[in-house]
């Protein structure tokens, strides 16, 4: 145990390290969210298992491939509020996710999600770190108690819940996002304290967060936008012919009433 009188920096804070465990539990909880809704969205939207793939491709790939670039970013420019907007993209994802009735809007916001999950991993780890006090095993250990709680919650969240009243209800779990957000703004304030945040990064913060906090709206719009924009596609522009309409398609390989081997049959 640290002496009575140690500085910020060498305690353990348990405050900061139950809100990211926490936090963590409720990014992994809509992550596992997604592929326990599959029977489900295969049935709604009648989607073949290479679109279920791709959906999860999509999710996988943000949610993973990011993670190396964000980390990168915050190690350069302290960023205390990262966190927070992190869980805003969960938060549109899952609200997106409620409420689209096509496959484009569902790859969105699985990329939505995996955003959140990308920007929130790297970061919550370094803040767990900071918050150790040099205590790194045991922070680590329970910054991860709450991501594995959550990865074994959503299922049965899915099971108990959204089967049950449909995937409207997803929206729902958008509340856990802003619950997320309200822990992730506070450890930001904390973050802001701390004695490893520069002078630099104190001075030009609340411009940074004013920015993050347009650009996040702003492409949470378009996104939105564009995955809504597919619903007012003529149906031919994105349905392929079915067997069933290969069958009356003549030897030549055009329609029966308008080849002219259909004449000559």
């Amino acid at each position: 145990m640290p002496p009575a009188g140690a500085s910020a920096s060498t305690r353990t804070s348990f405050r900061i390290l139950g809100a990211l465990s926490l936090c963590h539990l409720l990014n992994d909880m809509m992550q596992s969210l997604l592929p326990a809704i599959y029977p489900m969205l295969k049935l709604n939207l009648g989607l073949s298992f290479s679109q279920i793939g791709l959906i999860t491709l999509t999710n996988q790939v943000t949610a993973s491939l990011l993670q190396p670039i964000v980390g990168h970013y915050n190690d350069r420019r302290s960023y205390p509020y990262a966190l927070s907007m992190g869980m805003a993209f969960s938060f549109a994802g899952m609200l997106l996710l409620a409420m689209e009735s096509n496959y484009r809007g569902v790859v969105v916001a699985a990329a939505l999600v995996g955003i959140g999950s990308a920007v929130f991993h790297p970061e919550s780890s370094r803040m767990a770190r900071l918050a150790s006090g040099g205590r790194h095993g045991f922070a680590q250990s329970f910054f991860q108690v709450g991501g594995n709680a959550g990865s074994s919650l959503g299922p049965l969240l899915v099971a108990f819940f959204v089967l049950q009243h449909g995937q409207s209800s997803i929206a729902w779990f958008s509340i856990a996002a802003l619950v997320g957000m309200a822990f992730l703004w506070r450890v930001g304030d904390w973050f802001r304290r701390h004695p490893s945040a520069t002078a630099a990064a104190h001075r030009d913060v609340a411009g940074r967060v004013r920015l993050s906090w347009r650009t996040v709206i702003a492409l949470v719009m378009l996104m939105m936008l564009s995955s809504r924009s597919t619903s007012i596609w003529p149906a031919s522009a994105v349905t392929t012919p079915s067997i069933s309409s290969l069958a009356f398609m003549c030897r030549c390989g055009a329609p029966r009433s308008t080849c002219s081997c259909s004449s000559r049959r």
